[in-house]
Parts: C-alpha cells; sequence; structure tokens
C-alpha cells in the first residue's frame, strides 16, 4: 500500500522535469517550402527571428509608480446595485 504511494510521489515529481525536457532549443527556421515573412515597411531589412520574439516597448511597458498614499473611504455609488433575479 505504501510502495504505490511513494511510487505515485515520484511520479508527481518527476512529470515537471519530464514537461520540461519537451522544449527545443534550437533555433527557429522557415518550414521547408514556406518563406520568411515580409520586411516591414519602413525598415531596411526583414526582422531575424530572435528580434520577432522579442517584445517591444509597448508590449511590455515599465511599470509606473504610482503608489496610494493614503486611503479614504469610498464614496456611496447609486449604479452599484445588486443584480436583477431571474424567474
Amino acid at each position: 500500500m505504501r510502495t504505490g504511494i511513494l511510487l505515485r510521489g515520484i511520479g508527481f515529481a518527476m512529470l515537471p522535469l519530464a514537461l520540461a525536457a519537451c522544449g527545443g532549443r534550437q533555433p527557429l527556421k522557415p518550414i521547408e517550402g514556406q518563406k520568411m515573412p515580409a520586411v516591414p515597411v519602413g525598415a531596411a531589412a526583414a526582422p531575424t527571428a530572435q528580434e520577432l520574439m522579442t517584445p517591444s516597448i509597448q508590449a511590455r511597458p515599465e511599470r509606473t509608480v504610482d503608489l496610494l498614499t493614503n486611503s479614504r473611504v469610498r464614496e456611496d455609488d447609486p449604479f452599484d446595485l445588486p443584480p436583477e433575479s431571474q424567474p
């Protein structure tokens, strides 16, 4: 009985390792017979695979520091009504 529980625990512990080993570490290449993406308008050259995988500043903006310095009581909201019950 205890052996089954122990083996199941070891199996669950090994699962993340098995899933982590599934990822490839090879550079990205187009599939045979397909072309690379078109050069964007205004760009001098086509972006590389690494450039396409790196998020832009707009995709990952910097965090602004606008911490709440003092708390205040919320005012009553007349539009904050409970949902109507459906018959």
